[in-house]
């Protein structure tokens, strides 16, 4: 499949364990500068197409249509981990919209972090479909139906307005021919698409980099998106999450999605980059981000610090002892 090392971990000095993978690092032209593995290698963005898929909502300011803070805008490209300050602002970006939280296709569940869903069930509450960390992202998606006359109920069928726009926007934004994107279904019962791995490097970068989008709609709505981010990044995941530590710095845009794939932006280098772990990981993202960074000679150290901070290179046992440690071993 085009894999190769990304990192290696090591317990008493003995390999135990690989992750396999595939980096791409593109220019503004869309070339190639850096890779590891195959840069062609297609690959479902899942949670990292959201801001691409609030892309037609902030084309139609729906957050100034319906009154919504920065903070509740944000949730449209979120994968919110279900603390209390979250549902706080889903609650009120539903009343302000008028929606109802059973029209969301989502399924009903409990906070993805710990603490959070133990709060709910020392509470005795029901799994709601709110507390689904793809919930504003539905939210946004309804609201535009709403407001552009659609049928709200049906707003997840591949043949509904909203989704042809974001495959639009996929195209567009990536460069590519629309009936040459692969789709599925995301976990959350959305329709999502495929790119090839650079493509999606090359999306992120122009997501840093509005000026690269030909499209004047599209580059105002990927200017509004990214902007939400930056401005709100404890509401795109959480306080202790790569997201949100990626997204405080002002020069990067940034989001991940399941199975390990990753996209940022760079505004000042005007690079993008484009991660796949084959085994799915999301624990080693800080390690290979970060290294990243390093080899690009990236001048924000207080980022690839928190990245650090947030799963460090020593591997500690449940005691705290070190144990063993994780290398980024790609080139």
């Amino acid at each position: 499949m085009g894999f190769k090392p990304l990192v290696e971990e090591y317990r008493g000095g003995v390999l135990e364990n690989v992750h396999y993978g595939a980096i791409s690092v593109v220019d503004e032209h869309g070339r190639i500068l850096y890779k590891a593995g195959d840069p062609a290698h297609m690959t479902f963005l899942r949670s990292a197409a959201k801001p691409f898929q609030a892309m037609p909502v902030m084309k139609r300011r729906i957050d100034e249509a319906y009154g919504l803070t920065g903070q509740e805008a944000a949730l449209f490209a979120a994968s919110h981990r279900g603390e209390a300050y979250h549902v706080a602002s889903l609650e009120s970006l539903f009343r302000k919209m008028g929606l109802r939280e059973d029209d969301l296709h989502c399924c009903a569940s409990y906070p993805l972090n710990e603490e959070a869903k133990a709060e709910r069930l020392r509470a005795h509450e029901p799994k709601r479909r709110i507390f689904h960390n793809c919930s504003g992202k539905h939210a946004g998606l309804m609201g535009l139906s709403k407001h552009m006359g659609w049928d709200e109920r049906t707003y997840y069928d591949l043949s509904h307005p909203v989704q042809q726009e974001i495959l639009d926007v996929a195209a567009d934004i990536a460069e590519v021919p629309k009936d040459a994107i692969p789709l599925g279904v995301d976990g959350c019962g959305l329709p999502i698409f495929a790119l090839p791995l650079h493509k999606i490097a090359y999306a992120y970068l122009k997501l840093a980099c509005p000026d690269l989008i030909g499209d004047p709609g599209n580059r105002q709505a990927a200017a509004a998106i990214a902007k939400l981010m930056n401005d709100n990044p404890d509401m795109i995941a959480d306080r202790k999450f790569v997201c949100s530590a990626l997204l405080r710095d002002d020069n990067l845009s940034a989001k991940g999605g399941a199975k390990g794939v990753y996209g940022i932006g760079l505004r000042k280098e005007r690079i993008g980059i484009s991660l796949k772990v084959s085994d799915g990981s999301e624990q080693v993202w800080p390690c290979i981000i970060a290294s990243i960074l390093e080899r690009l000679g990236y001048g924000n150290q207080a980022t690839i610090d928190r990245l650090y901070a947030l799963v460090p290179n020593e591997i500690v046992n449940d005691g705290g002892t070190p144990v063993g440690e994780r290398r980024a071993v790609f080139h």
